[in-house]
């Protein structure tokens, strides 16, 4: 089998850019690619896709195409580009230009007003077109990205109320194929605005159809937090930080493997659906004639009909217990989590008795 290429994240491609625009600016020449320090210690080598001056200023542009290797993520190809000018005074100046998305909300990393450049692809900007830098020499560096507020649409952005384009992210530099760090990169930040904003409940749903129910429940927006697949992963983020308490709120379908034990929910990972509702209707008592069937169903939106064919309907109440006590055995008693389940078209199918103390505490219309 053959290994999955690495990429690089758009704080790399950022770096590179203002680096690249930089030594075309002193030393006005063709560059091919720029050596560019990881947060980890090790160096990339980063092609340039273009550099050129600005004529008649001190400027220059430089254009990077971000590679993220085998990553499905919504910015691979997409061009990074850096204008930079020097400056008299020792100073590195960072801005967001076109295309780079801009912070309305509190709760992330960068400050409401500023671009959404991010901590860790600030410092490898300043410290890419600093190792170029003459002695009292300065530079402002605008980081812009021409179809940002396209791809922007793709991502969590609007969500977090990035407006106007993309974010500049990445912790570590490199993005792994299909990796967990490229996702929780974008979804974690919710936790924190959710807390800015004075939300110390929350709910955990995996998509925007769970978003959305929950919102029809009189949730406030800013209190939903999406998961996609990570829900472990969540919870722990959860856990680190001052939540007081999370109901999750899914599709049966998503759910239900949450009450088998299994935090990941991508197909891909695990897909244990029908054993674990075999396990809980024979439970409470499900003949082996039911069970059969429902070993052989096709998908899980099947089987509320056929366990309201058989009045066992209440086998939903005990899965619905049994994530949220997955849940707590993961995070320990730091907070309570609750759960609810819903199928495609809508109905609420189950929630447990922690779902509905939340939804006491906080007015949410559990049914």
């Amino acid at each position: 089998m053959t290994a999955m290429r690495w990429g690089y994240s758009t704080g790399t491609c950022a770096a590179a850019a203002g680096k690249a625009a930089l030594q075309r600016l002193l030393a006005d020449g063709d560059i091919d690619q720029v050596s560019i320090l990881l947060p980890s210690g090790n160096r990339a080598a980063i092609p340039v896709a273009s550099s050129q001056l600005v004529e008649g200023s001190d400027t220059a542009v430089a254009e990077i195409i971000k590679d993220g290797g085998d990553d499905p993520d919504a910015t691979n190809g997409m061009v990074i580009a850096a204008q930079v000018t020097l400056l008299d005074h020792p100073e590195i100046i960072v801005e967001g230009g076109p295309g780079v998305g801009r912070v309305t909300k509190p709760g992330l990393a960068v400050a409401v007003g500023g671009p959404a450049i991010n901590p860790v692809p600030l410092a490898m900007i300043r410290t890419a077109v600093g190792e170029l830098l003459p002695p009292g020499r300065g530079v402002r560096v605008v980081i812009s990205a021409p179809e940002g507020e396209r791809v922007a649409r793709k991502t969590m952005n609007a969500r977090l109320g990035i407006t106007g384009g993309i974010s500049i992210l990445g912790t570590s530099g490199l993005v792994r194929p299909m990796s967990q760090e490229a996702y929780l990169d974008s979804l974690i930040p919710q936790i924190d605005q959710a807390l800015a904003l004075g939300h110390g409940h929350i709910v955990l749903t995996p998509g925007g159809l769970g978003a959305r129910m929950a919102q029809e429940q009189n949730i406030p927006e800013e209190a939903i937090v999406q998961t996609s697949n990570f829900i472990g992963l969540m919870l722990d983020g959860c856990a680190q930080r001052r939540i007081q308490g999370v109901l999750l709120f899914g599709h049966v379908g998503k759910l239900i493997k949450v009450a088998g034990g299994i935090f990941n929910t991508h197909s891909q990972v695990a897909d244990a659906r029908r054993e674990i509702l075999a396990a809980h209707t024979a439970l409470i008592g499900g003949g082996t004639q039911l069970i059969a069937r429902i070993m052989q169903l096709n998908t899980i939106d099947e089987a509320p009909a056929l366990l309201q064919e058989y009045g066992l309907e209440r086998v939903w109440d005990a899965i619905a217990a049994a994530a949220s006590e997955r849940c707590q055995q993961r995070i320990g008693d730091g907070f309570k989590v609750g759960t609810v389940l819903y199928t495609l078209d809508g109905t609420i199918l189950a929630y447990d008795r922690e779902a509905a103390q939340l939804g006491r505490q906080m007015a949410w219309r559990l049914p």
